[in-house]
């Protein structure tokens, strides 16, 4: 399978939608940008969950919600919520190094933590309706924490594990550790899900050549450098997939999703600043893939006007 990694501010309802408009089931399915345990009120809940709301994901990429956050009532409250509107999974976010996450011990800093994961999971799993999936990395602040979390994942039924093989003080520099990677990936029980890098067909082919085991790949910027990444992918390995897997290869290019993405921006009921930081957060990413001049690509990052962003966008792209 191909997963959409879950970015926070990126990979949410609007970027899903216009992904699979243009690419229809590149990706098997999505794990949304995590839905916050704390902030929000369950009492309005569907202003805590939008990005998720199934009326509003109709024509998106299916999506798994994933979950954020250490409070155990409140996790089973939100994951039983979500199975009432049709959800059979959530995913446990144990990965997120941002340092304003992690030092609260949620996201990847619970890591160093393992009996507080064992409680959490001794309380929710016999509570929530859903199946339960995570998503870890090798540790917070040393590669060898993830030694201790392995055995207590092992000991419950989760849908799958996905490991991101950085620790969370990286956040996404350096280099996946591979070494680590092998050297965990026989004692987990659970299907895992291979998360980190995978900026093109080669990088895919050799995580599946050196790990034939692992069938699942999880893509994350990858594919804002690259929109047709996943479509490249199952053309070159096409045993990795089901023969009736239909792939919407030839529906659109890179240039026709941007711009189709940020009309959608254009369209937003926000202000127009609102809009030109959604583009730029976007165009950050995508315009390490597109042809032609630094200098040119970065006006874009430096015009402060909202139309002079959307027209130098399309200049760019067409």
């Amino acid at each position: 399978m191909l997963i959409l990694a879950p970015m926070q501010g990126l990979t949410e309802l609007l970027f899903r939608k216009a992904y699979n408009r243009a690419f229809p089931n590149a990706f098997d399915y999505a794990v949304s940008p995590f839905l916050s345990l704390t902030h929000g009120n369950l009492k309005d809940a569907e202003k805590k969950i939008d990005d998720v709301l199934p009326w509003l994901n109709e024509g998106s990429i299916p999506v798994v919600p994933q979950l954020l956050g250490r409070e155990k009532e409140e996790f089973v409250d939100l994951a039983n919520r979500l199975f009432d509107l049709g959800y059979a999974e959530v995913n446990w976010n144990m990965g997120c190094p941002m340092r304003r996450v992690a030092g609260k011990h949620r996201g990847s800093g619970i890591l160093p933590y393992p009996d507080e994961v064992q409680s959490i999971l001794d309380y929710v799993m016999p509570r929530i309706k859903t199946k339960l999936s995570v998503k870890v990395r090798l540790g917070y602040r040393s590669p060898h924490e993830i030694d201790a979390i392995v055995p207590i994942l092992n000991s419950y039924p989760l849908a799958n594990v996905t490991i991101h093989p950085r620790i969370g003080k990286q956040m996404y520099s350096g280099r996946p550790d591979m070494e680590r990677f092998a050297q965990i990936l026989p004692a987990i029980r659970h299907r895992v899900v291979y998360n980190g890098d995978i900026c093109s067909s080669y990088d895919y082919g050799k995580i599946r050549s050196r790990f034939p085991m692992v069938h699942d790949i999880m893509i994350g910027r990858g594919v804002l450098y690259n929109p047709l990444l996943p479509i490249e992918i199952r053309k070159r390995f096409p045993d990795d997939f089901p023969s009736d897997s239909c792939c919407g290869t030839d529906t659109g290019t890179s240039s026709h999703f941007i711009v189709s993405l940020m009309e959608d921006i254009m369209s937003l009921d926000v202000s127009q600043e609102a809009k030109i930081r959604k583009m730029k957060e976007y165009w950050c990413l995508f315009m390490k893939g597109m042809p032609g001049s630094e200098d040119y690509k970065r006006r874009v990052l430096h015009s402060a006007d909202l139309a002079e962003v959307f027209n130098l966008i399309l200049e760019i792209t067409k």
